[in-house]
C-alpha cells in the first residue's frame, strides 16, 4: 500500500505562509505539469500555509494517478516530486476452471492501458471472490500479482484457488404447525443438496435466492389465509468444517382466516357502488387470500376507466372478526391523486427492444397514474422470463401533477440449444436436437426448432410466435411439422406434413381463444399385401391434402383461482375441414386437481375425449384416434380399439373417451431426492373405424377398458420421469397390454 508523503522544511513549518515564486514538477512521465498543479490548486506567487500545502498534496494524491507525492519547499521554490502509478498492460486470470475468464473479467474494473491502483486491484479481488461465493464456493481465494514491465507498465494477474462447492446441507423450519417441512421446502427455490448435486445449482447458498424464498414463503402462507404470517428471521450458519450451510426459517403462522361479508361502497359523489358489485368475485366463506382481492380491485378500476371515471382508486378496507376468524372486505371507491404519467424511462435493456417492455404496461404517457397498475405491469415484465432482475419505480416529474416511471432491468439468457437423447416405452430411444429462443432478436418473439429421430419415427417441427401482433394483445403464430413413421406394429408407413398459422387472445382472466387454419398432407405408403383390406383401400387413395379452419378455447385457473389448493382446466376445440374432404374434428378435456392433508397429497381427475365426423370422404388410419400411454396407461400403442379380425391390425377409431383418476403422495424420502409416489385408475375406450370395406372388425363399438397402477415420480435434472406399474382390470382378448411404462411426466 502506498502512502501520500508531504515533506516540509522547518522554515515553512515555522512560518505562517510562504509565497513560492517558482513551482516545479519532477518525476512525471504521462501526466502534464499543469494537470498536476491543477489537481493541487497550486499557482506561483500564491501564499500557502502549512495546512494548505498538506491539502494540496492530498488533492494530488486523490487523483489516483500517483503512488507517492512529495511537496518539498526550497526557499521561494516549491518542488513537487511524484511517482506515477504504472499502466496496466494486460490482465490475466489463472487457476480458474469452474468460472471462465469471460465471466470473471466482467466483474473486474481494472482495464488495460489504464492506470493501475492498489485500491482497484483489491476491489477486483473482492469482486472475483464474491463471484465464486455466489456459485457456492465461499472458500475460494484470489491473490493479485504484479509483474513489472518496461516503460512503467505492469501485467496484473489474479491467481485463483478454487474451492469445493459449499452446499446447503439442511433447510429447517421452526414454528410451522400446519405444514410439514417437506411441504415448505417444495415452495422454496433453494434446495437441499441431493443425489444430483453435481448437476443442480440450486443447492448452493445465495443471499439473493434466500431473499426471494422469503417472499414466496410469505405469499404461500398468506394465499392460504394466514394473514398474520411473518418470518421472524432466517438463520444461516456454516458447519464446523465450513463445507456446508445450515438454513433455518423461524416462522410465526398466526390464525387462518376466511372471507366474511364482501361489500362495495363509494365515497365519490355521483358514483353508484351498485354499478360495480358484479365485478366482485370474492365470496364469503372462501379462504382469505390477497390474490383475489387484487383481481377484484383491478376489475373494478378497469370498469371505472371504461365508464370515463379517471383517478378512481379502490381501497380494500378490512374488518377482523376474531371470534369466527373471518375478515369482512369493503371495496371503497375513492378519488385518487390527479397525477399523470409524464414518461416511461427504461434502462438496462441492451438486447430487448423498448416496445417489448412497454407492451407490458396498460398505461402510456399521458394516462392517469395508477400505482396498482404499475405494480401489475412490473409482474408482467418479470413474467416474460427475459430478465434476471426487474425494478419498477415512480418518481416526481417536471410538475406536481406529473410522474416518471423508471424501469431498470438486468437481462438474462433467453435461448437454449439442446442435444440429447430421450426414451419412451411407446417409441423407444430417440436422438434429439432442439433450439429455443424466447426473445428472438430482442423483439419478444419465440422461435422453436426441433428434430428427433427414433427407430420407428422421425419428426421435424418449427414454430414462430409474435406475442403482440399488430401492436395489440393478440398472439400470432405459425407452426410447421413433418413426420414419418416406419410402423413396426403394422404393415404400413406414414408421412405427415402440417402447416398451421394461428392467432389467440384472452377472453377472460383465465380463458383464451385460439383461431387457426391448417393445411395438412397425409400419406399411407409401403402398405404390405398382408395388411388389412381396410388399410390397403385407404392406402390406395395416396397422398391427401386437406384444408381446415378451427378454434380452441382453454380455461385454466390452477394458478389464478380463488383456492390456491385446487383448480380446474378446460379445453375444447373443433377443426372444420373443407374442400375435397369435409369433416369436423372435436376434442375436449376437463380436469380438476386439489391438495388435501395439508397439501401433502394431490388428487387429480381428467376426462378427455374426441369425435371425428366426415360429411364428405372417410377417415383413414392416419386421421383416427389411438390411445397411447399419454391418454391411457397400461396398453401398447394401438393396444385397444378396433382391429381387423383377420390381420389383427390396429385401425384406430373416430371416437374416444378416457377418464383418469390419480393421486400423488410422499414416500417418506428426503424431499431433495425429488421422488414421490402415486396411484391411478384409467377407464376408457376408442371405437368406430368408419368404412370397413366389408371386413370383419372387432371392438368397433364402445367397450370400456380399465387399468389400475402405481407410479413413481422422479424429478431429475434430466427431466421429470414417471414410472408406471400397471395391472389390467377389464380388457378384451385381443388387447395388447403392458405392465410397465417409462415416460416424461406431463400435467394436463
Amino acid at each position: 500500500m502506498a502512502f501520500c508523503i508531504v515533506v516540509l522544511t522547518s522554515g515553512v513549518a515555522s512560518a505562517q505562509s510562504v509565497a513560492f515564486s517558482t513551482i516545479e514538477v519532477e518525476g512525471n512521465q504521462r501526466v502534464a505539469d499543469g494537470t498536476i498543479l491543477t489537481f493541487g490548486g497550486l499557482q506561483p506567487g500564491t501564499r500557502l500555509s502549512t495546512a494548505e500545502l498538506n491539502t494540496a498534496g492530498q488533492n494530488i494524491r486523490a487523483s489516483g494517478l500517483f503512488e507517492t507525492v512529495d511537496l518539498l519547499p526550497q526557499g521561494n521554490r516549491l518542488l513537487v516530486r511524484v511517482v506515477e502509478y504504472p499502466t496496466v498492460n494486460r490482465i490475466n486470470i489463472e487457476g480458474n476452471a469452474r468460472l471462465r475468464d469471460a465471466q470473471l473479467l466482467q466483474v473486474v474494473q481494472s482495464q488495460p492501458r489504464r492506470v493501475f491502483t492498489p485500491e482497484q486491484a483489491e476491489a477486483d479481488t473482492a469482486a472475483i471472490t464474491q463471484a465464486y461465493a455466489q456459485q457456492g464456493r465461499i472458500n475460494a481465494t484470489v491473490t493479485p500479482r504484479i509483474i513489472p514491465l518496461s516503460e512503467n507498465r505492469v501485467d496484473l494477474v489474479f491467481e485463483v484457488v478454487e474451492s469445493a462447492v459449499t452446499e446447503v446441507e439442511r433447510i429447517s423450519f421452526l414454528g410451522n404447525r400446519t405444514y410439514s417441512e417437506r411441504r415448505l421446502r417444495r415452495v422454496l427455490e433453494t434446495k437441499q443438496a441431493g443425489i444430483f448435486r453435481f448437476l443442480v445449482g440450486r443447492d448452493t447458498y445465495s443471499p439473493e435466492r434466500v431473499a426471494r424464498d422469503r417472499e414466496v414463503l410469505t405469499d404461500f402462507y398468506q394465499s392460504r389465509g394466514y394473514l398474520d404470517f411473518v418470518i421472524q428471521n432466517v438463520d444461516v450458519s456454516l458447519t464446523r468444517e465450513r463445507d456446508a450451510y445450515l438454513v433455518t426459517y423461524n416462522l410465526r403462522e398466526g390464525q387462518r382466516f376466511a372471507f366474511g361479508e364482501v361489500t362495495v361502497s363509494s365515497e365519490i359523489t355521483g358514483v353508484d357502488a351498485a354499478d360495480f358489485r358484479d365485478s366482485v368475485r370474492v365470496r364469503a366463506g372462501a379462504t382469505y387470500s390477497p390474490v383475489p382481492i387484487d383481481s377484484d380491485i383491478n376489475r373494478i378500476e378497469r370498469l371505472a376507466v371504461q365508464r370515463g371515471l379517471n383517478f378512481v382508486q379502490v381501497e380494500p378496507r378490512t374488518t377482523r372478526n376474531p371470534r369466527d376468524q373471518t375478515i369482512d372486505i369493503e371495496y371503497v371507491l375513492v378519488s385518487g391523486e390527479r397525477v399523470f404519467v409524464e414518461r416511461i424511462d427504461i434502462e438496462g435493456n441492451g438486447t430487448t427492444l423498448d416496445r417489448v417492455i412497454r407492451n407490458q404496461f396498460r398505461t402510456v404517457e399521458g394516462d392517469p397514474l395508477n400505482p396498482r397498475e404499475i405494480r401489475a405491469s412490473a409482474r408482467r415484465i418479470r413474467g416474460l422470463g427475459f430478465f434476471e432482475s426487474v425494478a419498477v419505480d415512480t418518481r416526481a416529474g417536471s410538475s406536481p401533477s406529473q410522474a416518471v416511471i423508471d424501469v431498470d432491468i438486468v437481462e438474462g439468457p433467453t435461448g437454449t440449444l439442446t442435444f440429447g437423447a430421450n426414451f419412451n416405452t411407446d417409441t423407444g430411444p430417440s436422438l434429439l436436437a432442439a433450439y429455443r429462443q424466447s426473445n428472438f432478436q430482442g423483439r419478444g418473439q419465440r422461435l422453436d426448432f426441433d428434430i428427433s429421430t427414433a427407430e420407428t419415427n422421425r419428426r421435424f417441427s418449427f414454430g414462430f410466435t409474435e406475442p403482440q401482433l399488430l401492436g395489440r394483445n393478440l398472439r400470432g403464430s405459425i407452426d410447421l411439422s413433418y413426420s414419418t413413421t416406419d410402423n413396426e406394429n403394422a404393415l404400413y408407413d406414414t408421412e405427415t406434413l402440417r402447416i398451421s398459422p394461428a392467432m389467440s387472445f384472452p377472453v377472460s382472466d383465465a380463458g383464451r381463444l385460439r383461431l387457426f387454419y391448417a393445411l395438412e398432407y397425409t400419406d399411407l405408403n409401403d402398405v404390405s399385401d398382408l395388411a388389412s383390406v381396410i388399410i390397403q383401400n385407404e392406402g390406395d387413395a395416396g397422398g391427401i391434402w386437406t384444408n381446415a379452419l378451427g378454434y380452441s378455447y382453454s380455461f385454466d385457473n390452477r394458478r389464478t383461482g380463488l383456492n390456491p389448493n385446487a383448480g380446474i382446466v378446460l379445453r375444447f376445440g373443433q377443426e372444420f375441414g373443407f374442400g375435397d374432404t369435409q369433416f369436423i374434428k372435436t376434442t375436449a378435456l376437463a380436469g380438476a386437481e386439489t391438495s388435501i392433508l395439508n397439501e401433502e397429497v394431490t388428487l387429480r381427475a381428467t376426462l378427455e375425449g374426441g369425435l371425428l365426423s366426415y360429411q364428405d370422404g372417410d377417415s383413414r388410419v392416419t386421421d383416427r384416434f389411438f390411445l397411447g400411454s399419454r391418454l391411457m396407461r397400461g396398453f401398447d400403442p394401438g393396444g385397444i380399439g378396433p382391429r381387423d379380425d383377420l390381420t389383427d391390425d390396429a385401425l384406430g377409431g373416430n371416437s374416444f373417451a378416457v377418464l383418469r383418476l390419480e393421486t400423488e403422495f410422499p414416500l417418506g424420502l428426503p424431499s431433495e431426492y425429488g421422488i414421490t409416489g402415486g396411484a391411478f385408475i384409467d377407464y376408457g375406450s376408442v371405437w368406430d373405424v368408419g368404412e370397413t370395406f366389408g371386413e370383419d372388425v372387432i371392438s368397433n363399438d364402445f367397450i370400456g377398458r380399465s387399468v389400475a397402477g402405481l407410479s413413481i415420480f422422479w424429478t431429475t435434472p434430466l427431466g421429470p420421469l414417471r414410472f408406471n406399474f400397471t395391472e389390467p382390470l377389464n380388457v378384451q382378448d385381443r388387447d395388447k397390454t403392458r405392465n410397465f411404462d417409462l415416460t416424461i411426466s406431463t400435467s394436463f
